[in-house]
């Protein structure tokens, strides 16, 4: 019996294990795919938002502010790539700047600090490559930029290290009410638990639905985007937002952690919650209204795009919240933007819930919150070399493009979750984000995780189930030269 089940492990279901892990509390984690963070946390903006943007007195007001201050924190005491470069929200007219002013004083009223609102000479002083068509802005110097996979990773790695349980490719078929709790099934595995947290994302009402009505619906929308190559990371200095309407917080333009650029998104809504294609319609938009903001963008130096999607929902907050009529099932749903700046604090508020609901939550005397995560390349070279004669795998680099070693990829394979697939590679530790896009080092980490993992190659997957790289038997070549 299971004290707590987190249904889903994006980021929301990540900060909340991490939090629930300083407890005595016997916690698991049901992930449906075969790694975590692997659907809207890893495709996204990659924002830590201020707080300017939701209603006062909403969920979201309460939660983004405190969840970017816990952010920034988190980050550095976990070491996930992090920087907090500031955002412009830009005018062009004067409707613009009315909206301007509205955010502001909605910044305000939640407790964001240092904004102010800048004219266009001002915001081009910050931002020469703008647009001449910039008449004002909105600066929030507390925005940031992060590695999003890598913060939800990380805060999953602390509380799988202080003792949380997690199951992978466990997708929850059949939740049941039992006398001192539920019974979660996935196939014909079955977990018991005094209190369960549904934090499945855009599932999160379909979950919900194994148990009983809900009263809300998720209605998913793709955004697409373009990454940039390096050679463009320089174009802007800091996260380029364009005034918020209906769809959202408009297309943006912003570094990303790892010297990119990223420009997106569009916003459509899809009947499809398997949807991740990108369109030449939505991709067009994306073009055209970047350009808007930053007329110098060369887009031909595009190294991928790709989309992702958005929980929202039938309801305009946060769904946060036990449910009236199952006592000890909790929501954590409609998790829209800001949910990856909202994470941390939605993990704390949780919390907070279970307590009120009987749950007894005494902190660990031995909880460990710390996580050591380098990179070869960032290195200093006297450091550089003394690991190279220690370990001679850190002297073969596997990815070119980003000059990730065979000694880096080993140790993600070390750590407490460690990848599966050639993309779980990537995600923690780069291999294959750079310019050809793994096109170099795919083989080499497909080989080296057969090898490591004891796998066949024609079982090694790219990514989700079914995206083999091999099919048919495979034998070995050697060479007599």
């Amino acid at each position: 019996m299971y004290d707590v089940i987190i249904i889903g492990c994006g980021v929301v279901g990540a900060a909340t294990a991490y939090q629930l892990s300083r407890y005595q509390l016997n916690v698991a984690i049901l992930e449906a795919g075969n790694d975590v963070a692997d659907g809207t946390t890893k495709a996204n903006s990659a924002i830590i938002h201020a707080g300017y943007d939701p209603e006062p007195g909403t969920l979201m007001a309460k939660l983004n502010v405190e969840g970017s201050r816990m952010a920034a924190e988190i980050c550095k005491k976990l070491q996930v790539p992090y920087a907090q470069i500031g955002s412009l929200v830009l005018a062009f007219d004067d409707e613009d700047m009315h909206t301007v002013q509205t955010i502001y004083l909605r910044g305000k009223a939640n407790g964001v600090p240092e904004l102010s609102i800048l004219d266009g000479q001002q915001t081009r002083a910050l931002e020469p490559n703008l647009s001449e068509e910039v008449k004002g802005s909105l600066y929030a110097p507390t925005a940031g930029i992060v590695n999003p996979w890598e913060f939800a990773l990380a805060m999953a790695e602390v509380a799988v290290k202080n003792g949380v349980e997690l199951f992978l490719e466990s997708p929850v078929t059949a939740i049941r009410s039992v006398e001192d709790g539920y019974e979660v099934c996935s196939g014909n595995q079955v977990w018991k638990s005094r209190y369960v947290v549904n934090a499945a994302g855009i599932f999160a009402d379909q979950v919900h639905g194994l148990l009983e009505e809900p009263d809300f619906r998720i209605k998913p929308a793709r955004g697409e985007y373009y990454l940039l190559d390096k050679s463009q990371g320089q174009q802007v200095s800091r996260v380029i937002f364009q005034c918020p309407n209906q769809n959202g917080k408009g297309v943006l333009v912003s570094p990303t952690i790892h010297g990119n650029l990223i420009v997106g998104p569009n916003a459509e809504s899809v009947m499809d919650r398997f949807d991740l294609g990108t369109t030449r319609d939505g991709l067009d938009f994306v073009r055209e209204r970047a350009l808007c903001s930053v007329p110098g963008l060369n887009l031909r130096e595009n190294i991928r795009n790709f989309a992702g999607l958005r929980a929202n929902s039938t309801q305009s907050d946060f769904i946060i919240r036990e449910s009236p009529t199952s006592p000890g099932f909790f929501d954590l749903a409609g998790i829209k933007s800001p949910g990856l700046s909202s994470a941390p604090a939605i993990g704390c508020y949780l919390a907070e819930l279970l307590s009120k609901a009987g749950c007894t939550l005494q902190e660990k005397a031995d909880f460990d919150d710390s996580r050591t995560h380098v990179l070869f390349k960032e290195l200093p070279d006297e450091e550089k070399s003394a690991l190279i004669s220690r370990d001679p795998s850190y002297g073969r680099v596997i990815c070119r493009c980003e000059t990730i070693t065979e000694g880096d990829i080993l140790a993600a394979l070390r750590t407490p979750i460690p990848p599966r697939t050639i993309n779980g590679v990537k995600r923690r530790c780069n291999a294959g984000m750079g310019r050809c896009q793994g096109g170099f080092c795919s083989p080499r980490v497909h080989e080296i995780l057969s090898r490591e993992l004891h796998v066949p190659p024609e079982e090694i997957l790219m990514d989700q189930p079914g995206t083999y790289l091999i099919t048919g038997e495979t034998k070995e070549v050697v060479s007599h030269v």
